[in-house]
Formats: structure tokens, C-alpha cells, sequence
């Protein structure tokens, strides 16, 4: 009886051993397939660690590692390409993450879970220590932060509008000079014009001498030319009215100037011009033929009576050549005033020409704003900037650089999110762009499993965000805030919630200004990303700026995890 109780306690013992061997054996296959390393478990602030992810599976299992912020309180810098080794049947994969942290303290790596075919398998919690960087002050000197740096843009194509305005304003002031302001060479009747009167008529009787009149027997017109030269003379130097008087007029009035001691002319010298006045009227209306020899006689005469009278005009006074220099001093100024004024019109007519035909071809709104400035215009054609914001990053084309905003998260919420926003605001246009990241800490106790969302638990925190915002807008003083929402896809396939409609902004003179606006979110596994644009509604130049800026986002499709074999 005791030998066979002996044998059944022996025998309960052993199976009991084998319960636990298998137990152990089993327990240790399945952790044996994923195991974790790092290169170390101290850093200083802002150093990274190296969290390698090992998995051991069957070449037909499907093996999904984890993507996102799924390590915070650390920040997920990268996550490196899986490797993988083929053995056997056997795939033996591996990923490595680089972590950081920018503040001291031990922090917990949360438990991270990998997904192999149907089982899901879940790595230790580990702890890291953060240490601030030491600096030893005896050795080395500390020195002010020093200020930010401007950098140059870069020379773009502003030169080429440069040359082209250049070249266009020389040719035009060009023109302007040749026919107008250039001093031209006179022709010979302006510089015969230019000729004093006695100047001009002995002139005017050595080209009579050297015509042909007499040869061809053209009297009439000889004598016509030779009266003309005399009466011309007459005319500016003793009586103002001699071309249009009749030879007895213009007689009669020498001779009373004669008598009047006012010209001095001689007796002889009225005789001589009268006779060849009188004979040159009878060629002229009687048809009258005197032969060559008198005719050149006559020339000869009126040559001599020319001289005569201008030997009898008293020199000119002082005042005389004063008024004589003012009338032409004058004169000038008449003439540089004419070019100014045509100047000025042609200018006028060449600008009012090319803003209407530029207006008609890009709308003279444009043409304006482009003489005149406009910012959402220079914001709209200028050197746009491709930046990625954030971790997960959000791909975004913008026309100015966004830059990280300081956000003030409550001190019970710092240890479950983290958010960085960038935003570009800009004053005058009143353009404003802001990009959000915020990272949701899922630390899970151990032996927990993460909880998962469903497609319909983050359409109702996209909803709520929304909403979120909403208020915040009331809150910041908008008013007849209009709503509306729709699905919104990026390029690669990402899918949000827009939010978007139009506002009445309060501004300072207690006046509103209607604006639109645009909030677009995503949702991933532990992250949310949030872009809000809002601008002025009658900046046209803004509405192409926003529609650029929404068709260029792009950032990974809205999955928890990749899925590599």
C-alpha cells in the first residue's frame, strides 16, 4: 500500500515537471520571437538612442512593426528600413529607431507591439535616463547667444524685369532727344533767316545776280525778285508796311520820313528807288522789256540804295539791345517750354498707352497692384519654400518659411501629449498659416494591450478637434461663423475632415472684416496633425495662395502601421 501511494506521488511529479518544462519551453519560443536592444540606456539631452526591434517569424508570416510616436514620453526621430536575413525557412528581421529627448529625467520606453501573422507579441517597458550636458565653466567661456543671421535670397529672374524696364525707358528717352531736344542742324533758309536784314538782302542780291532770269528772258520774274529784295528790306529796317504799300506809298512815305528829319535819306538815293519801283511796275503790268544792260544797271542801283539807307539808320540805343536781348531770351524760353510740355505729353500718353494695353491683356487690378504693391501678390509670385513640419512630417509648400510657435500645454496634460505648431503670419496681408503635430502618449501598464482605434473612434476625435477649433474662434471674437465639412484626400491618399466657411473678424476701430478660413485634420494611431489657413475674403491673390498651399500637402496615408513581410 505505501510502495503503490509512492509510485503515484512519483509519478504526479513528473508530470507536473513535464506541465512546467513545456509550460517554460512554450513561454520562451514565443518570447524568443521578438526581442529587443539598445545601445545604451544614458544619454545626455539631445542625444539619440539606438531601440532595435528584433522579430524572428516564418517566411509566410505577416509582420507589421510599430509606426508613429508610439515611444513617447521619447520622440521618434527615424525609423530605419526593416533588415532582413533569410535562414532557412526562417525570416529574422530586424528595425532600429532612433530616440531622443530634449529634457532631463528618467523617462519609460513604453511596450511596443509587434504583430506576427495573427499573434500579436508585446516588447518590455524599458528606462532611460536623460542627463543635462555639463560645462565646465574654468575651461571653457560661455557667450551670448548670438542674434539671427538674414540670409540672402537668391538673385531669381528680378534682374531681366530690371533690364527689360532699363531698356525700354532709354529707347523712349531716345526718342524724346533725337526729336525733340537734339539741336538739329539748320537748313539754309533758317540760317538765312537767322541773318540780319542788310546781311540777308545783299545775300538775296548776290543769289539774283547769279540766277538765270536775264538769260532765259525771264524779266518779269527778275524784276519781281529784285523789288521784293528792296521793299523786303524796307520793310524791317524803315517802314513796316512797304510790302503791301504801293510804290507811291512807300515813296511818299520816305519822303516824309526825309522831311521829318527821322531818316536821313538823300535826294538822289528816293529818285533812284522810285525810278526802278516804277519800271518794275511796268514790267510786271504793262509787260514792259528793258534790255539786259538796264536791268543789271538796276541791281547795281538798288545794291548801292541798300547801303545808303543803312548808313542812314541811327545806331540802335542801349535799351534797344536790352529789349532786342530779352525778345530773344524770351523766345528760347517759349521754345524750351514747348519741348517740356510735348515732352511731358508724350511720357503721359506712352504710360496711360502701356497700363491699357497691359491692363487689357492681365486685368488692370493686376497691372496696379503690380506698379503700385501688393503683399499677398509678392507672397503669391515669389520663391515658395517645401518643408516638412512636425513627426509624422507634413509636407507642405508655402510662400515664406514657417517657424516654431511656443505652445502652452497644462501641466496635467504634459505627461500625455505633446504638440509643435509652425505658423507664418503675415500683418499686412493678414495671411495666416499654422501647422500643428500633436503626439498622444499611450503608456500601457504591463500586461495591457494597446487599444486600438477604429475608423469610427477617430472620425468622432476629428469631429470633436473640429468643434474644438470652432469655439476657439468664438472665443478669439469672430462672428456668423459659417460651417461646412467634407472629406479631404491628399495627393498620396491621406484622409482628414475639412472644416471651412467664412467669419467676420472684429478689428480695432470696431468695424468687422469678413474672412475665410480652412482647418483641415488627421488622425493616425497616436498622433493627430492639424492645418489651419485663414485669410481676408476680397484678397483674390490669397485665394490662389491657400489653394496652392492645400494641394501640395502631402504626409503618410492614414494607417496605424506599415505592413512589411
Amino acid at each position: 500500500m505505501k510502495s503503490k501511494t509512492l509510485n503515484i506521488l512519483r509519478t504526479e511529479f513528473k508530470q507536473q515537471h513535464i506541465l512546467l518544462f513545456m509550460t517554460c519551453f512554450l513561454s520562451f519560443y514565443s518570447f524568443s520571437q521578438v526581442k529587443t536592444e539598445v545601445d545604451t540606456t544614458k544619454i545626455r539631452i539631445g542625444e539619440q538612442i539606438n531601440y532595435k526591434i528584433k522579430v524572428e517569424a516564418d517566411s509566410s508570416a505577416l509582420v507589421v512593426f510599430p509606426e508613429g510616436q508610439t515611444f513617447m514620453p521619447l520622440e521618434a526621430v527615424e525609423g530605419l528600413e526593416i533588415d532582413t536575413i533569410k535562414k532557412d525557412a526562417k525570416f529574422f528581421l530586424s528595425r532600429i529607431y532612433k530616440l531622443t529627448q530634449f529634457d532631463t529625467g528618467a523617462y519609460t520606453i513604453p511596450r511596443q507591439k509587434i504583430i506576427i501573422g495573427e499573434k500579436t507579441f508585446f516588447t518590455d517597458s524599458l528606462q532611460v535616463d536623460v542627463n543635462a550636458v555639463e560645462v565646465d565653466t574654468t575651461k571653457q567661456k560661455l557667450y551670448d547667444i548670438k542674434p539671427i543671421i538674414n540670409v540672402d535670397k537668391s538673385a531669381g529672374n528680378w534682374w531681366k524685369w530690371l533690364l527689360g524696364i532699363l531698356v525700354a525707358i532709354a529707347l523712349v528717352a531716345f526718342v524724346l532727344w533725337w526729336f525733340i531736344w537734339r539741336s538739329k542742324p539748320l537748313t539754309e533758309e533758317e540760317e538765312i533767316a537767322l541773318l540780319p536784314p542788310y546781311d540777308r538782302a545783299k545775300l538775296a542780291l548776290k543769289k539774283l545776280d547769279e540766277s538765270q532770269y536775264l538769260m532765259r528772258a525771264e524779266v518779269k520774274e527778275y524784276y519781281s525778285e529784285l523789288t521784293f529784295i528792296i521793299r523786303k528790306y524796307l520793310d524791317e529796317q524803315v517802314y513796316d508796311r512797304a510790302l503791301e504799300s504801293t510804290t507811291d506809298q512807300l515813296i511818299s512815305r520816305l519822303q516824309l520820313l526825309k522831311e521829318g528829319n527821322q531818316l536821313p535819306l538823300t535826294k538822289e538815293t528816293i529818285q533812284n528807288l522810285e525810278s526802278i519801283l516804277k519800271r518794275a511796275d511796268l514790267v510786271k503790268f504793262a509787260k514792259s522789256s528793258p534790255d539786259m544792260a538796264l536791268a543789271e544797271m538796276d541791281k547795281a542801283t538798288i545794291a548801292k540804295e541798300v547801303d545808303a539807307v543803312k548808313a542812314s539808320l541811327p545806331e540802335p540805343t542801349e535799351e534797344e539791345k536790352l529789349l532786342d536781348q530779352q525778345y530773344k531770351e524770351e523766345q528760347e524760353r517759349k521754345k524750351k517750354r514747348r519741348k517740356v510740355i510735348l515732352t511731358v505729353a508724350i511720357s503721359l500718353f506712352l504710360l496711360i498707352a502701356t497700363f491699357a494695353g497691359f491692363g487689357i491683356k492681365y486685368g488692370f487690378g493686376y497691372v496696379k497692384d503690380t506698379i503700385i504693391g501688393h503683399e499677398s501678390k509678392e507672397l503669391l509670385e515669389g520663391d515658395w519654400v517645401e518643408s516638412a513640419y512636425g513627426f509624422p512630417p507634413i509636407w507642405i509648400e508655402t510662400p515664406k518659411v514657417l517657424k516654431r510657435t511656443e505652445v502652452q500645454v497644462p501641466e496635467e496634460y504634459k505627461d500625455r501629449i505633446k504638440t509643435s505648431v509652425f505658423r507664418y503670419l503675415s500683418s499686412d496681408s493678414a495671411i495666416d498659416i499654422q501647422v500643428s503635430t500633436t503626439a498622444f502618449n499611450t503608456t500601457t501598464t504591463p500586461g495591457e494591450r494597446p487599444k486600438e482605434m477604429s475608423d469610427e473612434e477617430k472620425s468622432k476625435d476629428l469631429l470633436k478637434a473640429s468643434e474644438s477649433y470652432l469655439k476657439k474662434l468664438e472665443s478669439e471674437g469672430a462672428q456668423n461663423i459659417t460651417v461646412k465639412r467634407d472629406q479631404f484626400i491628399t495627393p498620396n491618399a491621406a484622409q482628414g475632415l475639412k472644416t471651412y466657411g467664412t467669419m467676420n473678424i472684429a478689428l480695432e476701430s470696431d468695424q468687422t472684416e469678413l474672412a475665410n478660413y480652412v482647418n483641415l485634420l488627421f488622425r493616425a494611431e497616436n498622433v493627430r496633425q492639424q492645418i489651419i489657413l485663414t485669410w481676408r475674403a476680397d484678397d483674390n491673390y490669397a485665394d490662389d495662395i491657400v489653394e496652392r498651399i492645400i494641394n501640395s500637402i502631402e504626409l503618410n496615408p492614414n494607417q496605424p502601421e506599415e505592413e512589411q513581410n
